[in-house]
């Protein structure tokens, strides 16, 4: 009996939301959020542009939306674990994703966003500094200090001029700039780089347990 040839050709998934945030995502981890448009996504998914006004409003639309994407990656804080060891994992939780997409830092700085997962974050974080005894006051000051330092270190990582394997290097090359008649701390703490006695390499965990100890303290004078 002559065996019965099927066809090979999959039919394309429906265009939605969901798949039109996905290849905006990935077009903007890419070449960041100035590589993307509604005409490069359309041209990405093989549709008309005007066929993505169905699922999402427009650009700004199509930003929050992978915003939206990338917070729902960060671990929520726990309320079953002691606010500090929640809080430190939301951290690193959170600077893990956002070196994954270099755009990001800016979009959720730079913009208000109330989508469902950004929501659920602000929501879970508050609460739980709140159960931990902060008040309400202290509670957004506290998240606000922790988020400035995760943003903050994050665009420094992501921009800096310089590699860490080349540290050294370039403190070599730049010693002459920095004489130790006028700069004698900056030129002694290169000397350390340059020999090896120290890598140079800021540390994320150092400042945020910092911070963290800092509000921990200022929660149990209050």
């Amino acid at each position: 009996m002559a065996k019965t040839e099927t066809s090979s050709t999959s039919t394309p998934a429906p265009l939605s939301r969901e798949r039109i945030l996905q290849t905006a995502l990935r077009i903007a981890d890419e070449g960041g959020l100035e590589a993307l448009s509604m005409r490069k996504v359309a041209q990405e998914l093989g549709v008309k542009a005007m066929s993505l006004y169905n699922h999402v409003a427009n650009k700004d639309d199509m930003i929050d939306g992978i915003v939206d994407m990338v917070v729902r990656d960060i671990e929520l804080p726990r309320f079953d674990l002691d606010w500090k060891t929640a809080m430190r994992r939301r951290a690193l939780s959170a600077h893990e994703v956002l070196l994954k997409h270099p755009w990001a830092v800016m979009a959720i700085m730079s913009r208000i966003n109330v989508g469902p997962a950004m929501l659920r974050y602000v929501d879970r974080t508050i609460g739980c500094l709140r159960e931990a005894g902060f008040s309400w006051e202290m509670a957004d000051h506290a998240w606000n200090a922790i988020d400035s330092h995760i943003y903050g270190f994050t665009l420094q990582e992501l921009n800096f001029p310089i590699e860490a394997t080349e540290y050294a290097e370039t403190a070599e090359s730049f010693i002459s700039y920095i004489p130790p008649d006028q700069y004698p701390y900056m030129h002694q703490l290169s000397l350390y780089i340059i020999d090896g006695s120290y890598d140079g390499l800021h540390d994320f965990e150092l400042g945020l347990d910092l911070i963290l100890d800092g509000l921990d303290r200022l929660r149990e004078s209050r």
